[in-house]
């Protein structure tokens, strides 16, 4: 099959292809206008700067990047040789012309350049930028939703600010499907602190604010909220002088970061009807953290802790062990034994923080799949043979199928050629990694549940619709 062209391949499918992740390039000179006329032309100066820093910082030397708190960032990071594909990922027209070609039935535009504006600091050029490129979005793919979906970029810098867009986006410019910074980087809280002196802030436990709002925001609204944010810069990612250093993991690293925070803050209980989306980052580490998730449970959650709390040793048999068999330069110390029990033992915890899968308010370690595997769906591009890594029933705890989504990644370097990422794919079902059944779950069923989990009717009007209906019709 695979080494048909993929307009045959989708003939041969009996279900749509969802890409839920394809890219645009956006064009810049249009994104500006908008900038200016949202905010002016002070802070359309500011968003200039904004470039020209990306531009400079190519001529820094690997001292002067580290000082600046700067890495080396995407080069020649988009198809060249292929101008056709590089043109359609700038023009949503010609990819919508061409998505029969591609054998995709429907597609999501996710943001390229605007993915930086969400790590803006300047609050006002921050907020006008992501609108500017927001009003971008949705101007160019204006008459093309049939099989086109524009992503609006949410910034999360405060609960506050994050509603307002989600606000404008959906009810005012009726985008379906947002993208929600997934962290901040926050200044250390120092005085003037330097650029490089930054803590993540993930958005649940333990964040800066109260993100609940914007989670209830997104219930309320129907919209699933999605993350594709990079690690790159973030402590081993942070080279002056090797992108691929840098990239290599870094879309697995920012999700799985942020999924550790919202599980263990206790999202997925409070809100359980949200779908919750990690892009272009894989699903082989979302198996290991679900995994570890139970295996930290299994040892550390409900109460089993106070297996190791150090009131629990025997003071008495322990002194007959340590005389029976401690080598004489123990013995010497024998009367520090007691402090040596207490290193990262201390008995005087705070009760309180015992339990540290508290807010996911779980009693036994079966209920982390409810948790984990429902509501949280991986994004994996089609040349990844870890992909099936999701479906192993028989190593992901208590016979979980994790959901997968296919993300072409149209648009960037990683995608040569655009005709061949469907190949890629199926490719993956000659080779014995996924079933049909997985293959279907993977480019539809999947992406119709985290899309419609929150909205029915999402999928109305599209090229896709009347198959949608269908697998909606089938299901509890």
């Amino acid at each position: 099959m695979s080494s048909l062209p993929a307009t045959e391949i989708r003939a041969g499918l009996p279900h749509p292809v969802i890409d839920s992740d394809g890219h645009v390039l956006e064009f810049i000179p249009a994104v500006r206008d908008e900038i200016e006329a949202l905010a002016g032309r002070e802070v359309a100066a500011a968003w200039d700067e904004v470039l020209s820093v990306w531009k400079r910082a190519r001529g820094f030397g690997a001292a002067e990047k580290r000082a600046l708190g700067l890495f080396r960032m995407t080069w020649w990071g988009f198809p060249a040789r292929n101008t056709d594909d590089r043109a359609m990922a700038i023009l949503p027209e010609l990819l919508h012309e061409r998505l029969p070609e591609l054998g995709i039935d429907y597609a999501f535009l996710y943001p390229t350049y605007g993915l930086g504006t969400l790590n803006i600091d300047a609050d006002e050029l921050r907020r006008a930028s992501v609108r500017a490129f927001n009003r971008t979005a949705a101007a160019s793919t204006d008459g093309l939703r049939d099989r086109l979906c524009p992503v609006a970029l949410i910034p999360m810098h405060t609960p506050e600010e994050a509603v307002a867009e989600l606000e404008h986006c959906v009810r005012e410019q009726g985008f379906r499907a947002v993208l929600l910074a997934g962290h901040v980087a926050r200044p250390a809280p120092i005085p003037n602190p330097p650029r490089t002196a930054r803590w993540i802030d993930t958005l649940g436990l333990d964040s800066l604010y109260d993100y609940d709002p914007v989670w209830a925001k997104c219930e309320e609204l129907g919209v699933a909220p999605t993350f594709h944010s990079s690690a790159m810069g973030w402590s081993g990612r942070a080279s002056p002088t090797n992108y691929v250093l840098n990239h290599l993991g870094n879309f697995a690293a920012a999700g799985e970061a942020t999924c550790r925070s919202l599980f263990l803050g206790g999202v997925t209980r409070r809100f359980p009807r949200l779908r919750m989306a990690f892009l272009e980052g894989g699903v082989a580490w979302a198996c290991q953290l679900y995994s570890d998730l139970v295996g930290h449970f299994e040892k550390r959650g409900a109460g089993r802790v106070h297996a190791y709390d150090p009131r629990e040793i025997d003071r008495v048999r322990m002194r007959e062990l340590f005389d029976r068999h401690a080598p004489a330069s123990f013995r010497r110390h024998a009367g520090e034994l007691d402090a040596v029990l207490h290193l990262l033992a201390e008995p005087d915890e705070d009760p309180a923080g015992l339990d540290e899968f508290a807010r996911c308010r779980i009693e036994r370690p079966e209920q982390i799949r409810e948790l984990f595997a429902e509501p949280f769906l991986f994004g994996c591009e089609a040349d990844d043979p870890m992909n099936s890594l999701a479906f192993d029933t028989a190593r992901n705890p208590f016979g979980a199928r994790l959901k997968a989504v296919w993300g072409s990644d149209i648009g960037h370097w990683d995608v040569p050629d655009c005709a061949s990422v469907l190949h890629e794919t199926v490719e993956q079902v000659e080779r014995g990694l996924l079933t049909e059944e997985q293959l279907r779950d993977f480019l539809f069923a999947n992406p119709v549940d985290l899309w419609t989990a929150g909205n029915r009717d999402f999928f109305r009007g599209t090229a896709v619709e009347d198959a949608v209906a269908k697998e909606i019709a089938t299901r509890p």
